[in-house]
């Protein structure tokens, strides 16, 4: 069925509602075939193969129940949670507002999850050896109370530690603005902290670790953060998570707290991403989110320096096959100009 004859009946729902209704659909779909890797998509980021660049932003997923199937409509990768480490109900509802005029999304969830613990017991059950099955990240965060504390640092220890053997690569996300305190973890000194108990908690598991940062930075902050991800050896950096700033925007639900994601981020998570690619090079590699609909999007991203993109906001409007469509539209665009690989053209406008 297309997705325009149902989407008015998705959106008179309420959208958290909506939401936990396509999760329940996507757990009776049966499992797909791996997803063959296409040589003008296919590429090798932080030593794992995609089998293309389009991946499933974190957020969706939030518990691990469905990250397993989602190459099944397209995507090369798929990020579940964000997990902390004790189950936690979140802010209060209504958390979710679809501001469809502006074509974006406000959430202010703040992490509500089932625990670390539960989601471990049901990825094993479906977990394939690593790199033998679609590829699957996990991103990790800390509990509300303990961020509260001052103990958010030993929660993403904790997440390291628990989530790693389930892993193709771990995000260490402290770019949320719905858990107050937590995006003061980007700051220099307590980043450096941050990412050597990460390291020191992977142990000897090689699971890539990533960083999850947001996009309102001023220049320092990308200086400072640059410079961590290469003393600590990052594997990758993502860019970005969701706006606290509000551009203009047409819907009622506008004034709403939260973090601002969709259309309106597209232009900031761009300017983040060539920053950070202008700073660093070649020598770390980022994945590009924010504001993504479109090939042309998705395209424009990598030549600014993604190695990877990832989506979610957009499939509320463009629904659940957008990453085809975009891969499609990938290669239309690399074929007009002459683009062999993927790879050959991450960052060539910077």
């Amino acid at each position: 069925m297309s997705y325009r004859l149902i989407r008015p009946l998705l959106f008179a729902l309420d959208a958290e509602r909506a939401h936990h209704l396509s999760i329940a659909a996507l757990r009776f779909m049966p499992t797909p075939a791996p997803l063959a890797p296409d040589p003008m998509l296919e590429s090798v980021v932080a030593g794992i193969r995609f089998p293309n660049p389009v991946g499933l932003a974190a957020g969706y997923d939030k518990d691990g129940r469905i990250a397993h199937k989602m190459h099944g409509l397209g995507f090369g990768f798929a990020e579940l949670g964000t997990l902390t480490p004790l189950a936690q109900p979140g802010n209060p509802l209504p958390r979710l507002f679809r501001l469809v005029e502006d074509r974006a999304v406000i959430n202010r969830f703040g992490f509500n999850n089932g625990g670390q613990g539960a989601a471990a017991d049901r990825i094993a059950r479906y977990r394939r050896p690593i790199g033998q099955g679609p590829v699957i990240g996990i991103n990790i965060g800390a509990n509300k109370d303990a961020t509260a504390a001052g103990r958010g640092i030993a929660d993403y220890a904790t997440g390291v530690t628990c989530m790693a053997p389930l892993a193709d690569y771990l995000t260490v996300n402290i770019s949320s603005p719905n858990t107050p305190g937590l995006r003061a973890l980007q700051g220099r000194a307590a980043l450096d902290d941050l990412l050597s108990a990460v390291m020191a908690a992977r142990g000897g598991h090689a699971t890539p670790i990533f960083l999850k940062v947001a996009p309102d930075l001023e220049p320092a902050d990308v200086d400072d953060i640059a410079a961590a991800c290469l003393d600590h050896r990052v594997d990758a950096l993502i860019v970005s998570n969701t706006t606290i700033t509000r551009p203009a925007l047409r819907s009622a639900h506008a004034g709403e707290a939260g973090g601002l994601s969709g259309a309106p981020l597209t232009d900031l998570s761009l300017e983040r991403l060539r920053d950070f690619r202008r700073l660093l090079g070649t020598r770390l590699p980022l994945i590009g989110v924010g504001g993504i609909a479109t090939a042309e999007q998705a395209y424009a991203r990598i030549r600014a320096g993604a190695s990877l993109v990832q989506l979610y906001s957009a499939l509320v409007y463009e629904g659940p096959y957008l990453a085809k469509r975009i891969n499609r539209g990938l290669k239309a665009l690399m074929t007009r100009d002459g683009v062999k690989n993927v790879a050959e053209i991450v960052g060539v406008d910077i």
